[in-house]
């Protein structure tokens, strides 16, 4: 709609008239230490304790999909950065492309048309991994988790058309709480376009990398840590394509009617949290009924076209403890929070102004040729610390997110990203979420960070 980036040109505007009272991450600093030694792949499982804000609700271990905490595939190799970046870029598009469609009223594209469910974006880009129990035997399941979708789904038998995984497939037969939708039932019309096979009914979610699962949508008992959640609704994948994974399938986290966040509105309300890690080799964990304790800065979250989407105003950036000088406007579009996209995406006129300043504060290492679309980045030959200028993003509602220095470079690069013009929608990707507790209260229409969670 037209008249969201009127309400958010307003929201920047007038909190130009407020102090900036909520700060996250140590704002008094003007400079992080990174250990170059922190940044390699490691070989061992850090046993470094991730701490929820509160002890609400159920929490499950989170780790990335590669590296030795995987609980997927100890045997999995990581993508090259280039590889990352390219996939990137393909679900940074989509989303964009799709948002911009919606706000505008456009054509839907004709891929969209035959979709009976609300898209994801690119699997390919997703890193986060939970372990849940599915069926009345509790068989364990390994799921990539997304809050830029829906509709959850597991490979499941029987399977012509799947790739492989680290577990057994999900076995219908074996579990006694198994009931797939009829074609007529209530959550087969939420699905909008969904198919009939058999009188059952049948889902479709294709992906921004051209990764599509099709199968039975259908529902059982999910085990979520010590609480089960009877008649979880999913996908049954019988066919999938495009995706070389050893998980078992995906976890949708999104705001719209077939997520998990709504799907345990009833058991756990509708706040959840998570807590991404630094690296590939410690754990963080996702909360669902994530309690709205004290310890959190928050910013109101901003209406979307598309409910799956988790949107917030980001009003400013200050690197070094400095605001950068840019003019509201260039943030009116809004920014989209998102697990699943790596690099953060910011209007050019934001891009270039925070780019320039985080030089200036790296003046003491020689540049280095970009990598991919990431262009600011440095030669740390010979280093075994480097000393980064502090990045913070200023978001309405007054709260500054200091970032974790982990959260400022990748690889040798910072890890920001332009959009293609001011005003359009930016994304803040899991590179910048890293160590903080993100806390969506969807019911109190707000989001939360707390540093240092994990």
């Amino acid at each position: 709609m037209a008249s969201v980036p009127k309400v958010l040109l307003l929201v920047l505007l007038c909190s130009c008239y407020h102090s900036l009272v909520a700060d996250a991450g140590g704002g008094a600093r003007t400079h992080k230490v990174l250990d170059i030694d922190s940044m390699k792949p490691k070989t061992v499982c850090s046993q470094s304790k991730a701490v929820p804000s509160s002890a609400n609700g159920t929490t499950l271990p989170l780790h990335h999909r590669h590296g030795p905490c995987s609980p997927a595939s100890s045997n999995q190799k990581m993508p090259t950065l280039e590889e990352m970046l390219q996939r990137d870029q393909l679900r940074a598009s989509y989303i964009q492309r799709k948002l911009s469609r919606a706000r505008t009223g456009g054509a839907v594209e004709q891929s969209d048309a035959t979709v009976p469910t609300t898209l994801g974006t690119s699997l390919k880009t997703l890193e986060y991994v939970i372990t849940v129990g599915l069926g009345s035997q509790a068989a364990i399941q390994r799921m990539l988790i997304d809050t830029g979708s829906d509709v959850s789904w597991v490979q499941c038998k029987p399977c012509p058309q799947c790739h492989d995984q680290a577990d057994a497939l999900f076995d219908p037969a074996a579990s006694s709480t198994y009931a797939p939708f009829s074609c007529s039932s209530g959550a087969c019309a939420q699905l909008d376009q969904g198919g009939c096979s058999s009188s059952q009914c049948q889902y479709r979610v294709s992906y921004g990398d051209g990764s599509t699962t099709t199968g039975t949508y259908s529902s059982d008992t999910l085990k979520l840590g010590s609480d089960t959640l009877r008649g979880f609704q999913f996908g049954c994948s019988h066919v999938e394509s495009g995706f070389n994974d050893q998980t078992d399938g995906l976890m949708g986290l999104g705001g719209g009617a077939q997520s998990l966040v709504s799907q345990t509105a009833g058991t756990f309300g509708t706040a959840f949290s998570y807590c991404l890690p630094p690296t590939s080799s410690s754990a963080g964990f996702l909360k669902l009924g994530a309690g709205t304790s004290s310890g959190f800065v928050k910013t109101p979250m901003v209406d979307a076209e598309i409910p799956t989407y988790y949107t917030v105003a980001l009003q400013a950036i200050r690197v070094g403890g400095r605001q950068l000088s840019i003019p509201p406007s260039v943030f009116s579009g809004g920014s989209v929070l998102d697990s699943g996209t790596i690099i953060t995406r910011l209007p050019p006129t934001a891009y270039k102004a925070l780019s320039a300043a985080f030089k200036a504060g790296m003046k003491q290492y020689k540049p280095a040729p970009s990598s991919g679309f990431l262009d600011t980045c440095f030669d740390f030959t010979g280093q075994t610390t480097v000393s980064l200028p502090t990045v913070a993003l200023v978001f309405s509602g007054g709260a500054v997110v200091n970032l974790d220095a982990t959260g400022i470079i990748l690889d040798n690069c910072l890890a920001f990203a332009p959009t293609d013009e001011d005003g359009s929608f930016g994304i803040i990707g899991n590179v910048q979420q890293r160590t903080f507790e993100v806390l969506y209260d969807v019911a109190g229409g707000s989001v939360g960070f707390r540093a240092g969670a994990c």
